[in-house]
């Protein structure tokens, strides 16, 4: 044992605590450990594909309780003891559609009800003033599998129509069948794209077989358990599930656990290397790890938990789904991973397993090492503040590219990338028809106001017509025009009574836009502030209003969160890095990082994709995978920087944790980021633009601001950046004298590396 090596072998110290250890519980614990994650696994497995038994895609499920639209859809089923979902029929052709083809589609629509999931109250079919489509409104059971109905409703009416008519399924009905079909593939695709991506970056990190194996083992065992609690708790009713969040789930515990194992396995080799019993090695790396792995962790679920200051459920329950998947990344990390290289050994890393050599590990160590991350150390060094100022301002130029996000809202029809039946649907129904037939504007006034509200309805010119529910009338509904309440049927015959439900009725309005357009959605925000002044407790809901429910408090989320997030997370690096002055650099970079992604992802969505705009929240969904990730590698070097520069001085202590991390952290980066490029697989526009912007800001957190902005920027302040801790005021120490065992600084004893 040399002075400058004391790790090089085992102390006495270390013999003892070897010895401490019975050999049958060093055997028997990583067993125990191995089995109990084995059974985890294999109970949770099965559950994959059972997830859409407890998720739900509708998105009026998610708005809070407070809102028009939530009330709105509580109280429909109290004026119509249907609970069904409206698909609408479109028979279109190029031609005036002859009496024969109408009695087709007549006879087609009359046998829809044998299918199962058809409710049998179809409409007649209602021809258009062109006289060159009809349309139809199927209601379909929302108990149903509605993806397979609408399936085979399209089926079934196409089978019957002569070649010149063409057949389209849309509504409501249609476009949540088209939001089915786009999350199908999360269970198989998704997951099998991420981990072949993963598998493809360990073989090439690790040169090795086994050792990638075991990672993406753990990874795939955290996964299972984590989806076998949110299971049961979603169908317990306490979280609420959708394919948005599963998706986020898979994605999130095979990118968080894979990084917390890379650290771990980085550790481990490292005391391989420099030790030659795998028992003291292991508990050295989980030592080692442990700190920074649950900081890391911890930092991460913080951020998510935020999200319960959401608005949407679709948000806030993200924050507890996605904490429990991080948990058991951590445990999978720091326990499962463990015992399987225990078990291994140095055989898991064949065939280049790590040799016991001290000597070169610390060569590797120093400032002056050789290899990538030296030279880069070494430059770094020479040149700190040109190269921060110059990372800098190429990553504020980046930002400014945030102006030309579209983050308001997109319509419905653009939710699913791909072709669309519903949407081709839609756009033909628009030609023919008034463009909000089928999702109507649904409004709940006091009886007594019924016939006022009916006039403000039909003095918009964004309504086209209107009707007032009505159990006595064969459709459920009596028309309304400008001289009062008239049925549909003869002219001159009486309007049915409307249903009353505590005192209030219930109008519908079709609007002549498409419900998911910009025009509709200022024809409803003007009746809504139209109706509350002339009834405080009218309530507008319906599918416009479900949409611009849903964009406000996206927005009210994002401008509430964001600020919090960043405290949070602020506060917790100044408790684990023991400093103020740091901890803030450290979020200041990391938020101009995310800024930058955000705005090359805005040009890019723009210029290159031609995407119609985001959902406002995407940045919120952006920024909190971003910071709270990016935060991870923060705590990874800084973690690292801080151990060595309590033995080194803080500026050769920088270099040193650059040169240590480097490799683990770019190997981290490059797994999340493929992990979450996966997203893409899904044809969701959200999911495949968090995608983008979480790969690419991943990418550009870990080869750009982790390795040249925050080791340059900290290098240049110094044993500041510890302020105002005891380290601030430590001097650095020349070359040598770190190695003196049993350093002190104030009242902080300095640990020799023999002691660590």
């Amino acid at each position: 044992m040399t002075k400058n090596h004391p790790r090089g072998s085992v102390s006495a110290g270390n013999a003892a605590a070897v010895s401490g250890v019975p050999k049958w519980l060093r055997i028997l614990l990583p067993a125990v450990l191995i089995l109990l994650w084995l059974v985890g696994a294999s109970v949770g497995g099965p559950y994959f594909g059972k997830v859409s038994e407890v998720s739900s895609n509708d998105q009026t499920s998610y708005l809070p309780e407070s809102a028009d639209a939530t009330q709105v859809q509580k109280m429909l089923g109290e004026f119509n003891d249907s609970s069904a979902i409206p698909a609408v029929i479109v028979f279109a052709s190029d031609t005036t559609l002859t009496d024969a083809q109408r009695t087709e589609i007549s006879n087609a629509l009359t046998d829809l009800p044998s299918i199962p999931g058809v409710q049998p109250e179809i409409s007649p079919g209602i021809p258009s003033e062109d006289g060159r489509a009809v349309q139809a409104f199927v209601p379909i059971n929302t108990d149903a599998a509605i993806g397979d109905v609408v399936s085979a409703v399209s089926d079934s009416l196409r089978a019957a129509m002569p070649s010149d008519v063409s057949v389209y399924v849309t509504g409501p009905a249609g476009f949540t069948a088209d939001l089915i079909a786009g999350f199908a593939g999360i269970d198989g695709i998704l997951l099998g794209v991420a981990l072949i991506a993963v598998f493809l970056i360990l073989i090439l990190v690790y040169r090795s077989l086994l050792l990638p194996i075991a990672v993406l083992s753990t990874s795939l065992f955290a996964l299972c358990v984590a989806l076998l609690s949110v299971w049961w708790l979603a169908k317990a009713g306490v979280l609420l599930l959708s394919g948005q969040t599963q998706g986020i789930l898979f994605i999130l515990v095979i990118g968080a656990a894979t990084d917390y194992s890379l650290l771990y396995v980085s550790r481990y080799r490292e005391e391989l290397r420099v030790t030659e019993d795998k028992w003291v090695a292991s508990m050295r790396a989980i030592r080692g790890s442990f700190e920074p792995i649950i900081a890391s962790g911890g930092t991460v679920i913080a951020g998510l938990l935020c999200l319960l200051l959401s608005d949407l459920k679709s948000n806030s329950t993200l924050g507890p789904v996605a904490s429990i998947g991080i948990v058991f990344a951590m445990l999978s990390a720091l326990t499962l991973l463990p015992a399987v290289l225990f078990a291994f050994g140095r055989a898991a890393f064949w065939p280049r397993r790590p040799k016991f050599e001290p000597d070169v590990v610390a060569a590797e160590h120093g400032v002056h090492s050789a290899g990538v991350w030296g030279r880069l150390a070494t430059r770094i060094r020479r040149r700190p503040r040109l190269i921060w100022v110059t990372t800098s301002l190429i990553l504020i130029v980046g930002a400014l590219g945030v102006t030309q996000l579209n983050a308001v809202g997109v319509p419905q029809s653009d939710l699913v990338l791909g072709s669309s039946e519903a949407r081709d649907g839609q756009a033909v129904l628009g030609e023919h028809f008034p463009g909000g037939s089928g999702s109507p504007v649904l409004v709940i006034v006091p009886e007594s106001m019924l016939q006022d509200a009916a006039d403000v309805l039909l003095a918009n010119p964004g309504v086209d017509a209107v009707s007032v529910t009505s159990a006595d009338s064969p459709s459920g509904s009596a028309g309304v025009t400008e001289n009062g309440i008239t049925a549909f049927g003869p002219p001159g015959t009486l309007a049915p009574a409307p249903t009353v439900v505590s005192g209030e009725v219930l109008l519908q309005g079709t609007l002549n836009d498409a419900a998911d357009s910009d025009a509709a959605a200022a024809t409803v925000r003007e009746l809504r502030t139209e109706l509350h002044a002339l009834s405080p407790d009218a309530l507008v809901g319906g599918v416009t209003a479900t949409a611009i429910d849903t964009n406000d408090a996206s927005i009210r989320d994002r401008n509430v969160i964001i600020p919090v997030v960043l405290g949070v997370i602020l506060v917790i690096l100044m408790l684990l890095l023991r400093s103020v002055v740091a901890p803030v650099l450290l979020v200041l970079t990391t938020v101009i990082s995310f800024g930058t992604a955000l705005g090359v992802s805005a040009l890019v969505f723009n210029g290159i994709f031609h995407f119609p705009g985001a959902d406002p929240a995407v940045p919120l969904f952006g920024f909190i995978f971003l910071v709270a990730l990016g935060i991870d590698y923060n705590i990874f070097l800084m973690t690292r920087v801080r151990e060595e520069s309590l033995a080194h001085g803080t500026r050769e202590g920088i270099m040193r944790g650059l040169t240590i991390t480097g490799g683990v952290i770019t190997s981290a980066g490059l797994v999340l980021a493929a992990t979450f490029a996966a997203l893409s697989v899904i044809p969701i526009l959200f999911l495949v633009q968090i995608a983008f912007i979480v790969a690419f800001g991943v990418l550009l957190d870990t080869f750009v601001v982790r390795s040249l902005l925050v080791p340059a920027l900290t290098y240049d302040i110094g044993r500041a950046i510890w302020w105002p801790s005891q380290l601030s005021r430590k001097p650095d120490l020349h070359r040598g004298e770190a190695e003196v065992a049993g350093e002190v600084l104030g009242d902080e004893q300095v640990p020799a590396r023999s002691q660590r």
